[in-house]
């Protein structure tokens, strides 16, 4: 896929290597983005990079097809449904995830 900058690049990573739920966070600002809409969010967003892991990059859109609230009132209801949705659509590659939380 043509991504709108490298997933691996300044804008997609911040110059580091940084993987899924990091990247969608640091999109935000904890003080000035809340509530916010989750339409809003892809609207802004939705053909952005994100990096699962090391093999595998998909857009701030297929993550959202798994979100299920349509709005976040702050940060942590955003970080819990986020987490919840990538969980459910298998882009929580990280080991020991059940032991933490229900999916």
């Amino acid at each position: 896929m043509d991504w709108p900058h490298d997933p691996d690049g300044e804008q997609g990573s911040e110059g580091g290597r940084k993987y899924g739920h990091a990247i969608l966070a640091k999109k935000l600002d904890e003080g000035e983005d809340f509530p916010l809409a989750a339409a809003d969010y892809v609207a802004d967003y939705g053909d952005h990079p994100i990096r699962i892991d090391h093999e595998t990059v998909v857009s701030v859109e297929d993550i959202f097809e798994h979100v299920e609230k349509e709005e976040f009132e702050d940060f942590i209801a955003f970080h819990q449904e986020l987490g919840r949705a990538m969980r459910s659509a298998g882009y929580w590659p990280y080991e020991g995830a059940e032991a933490f939380v229900d999916v």
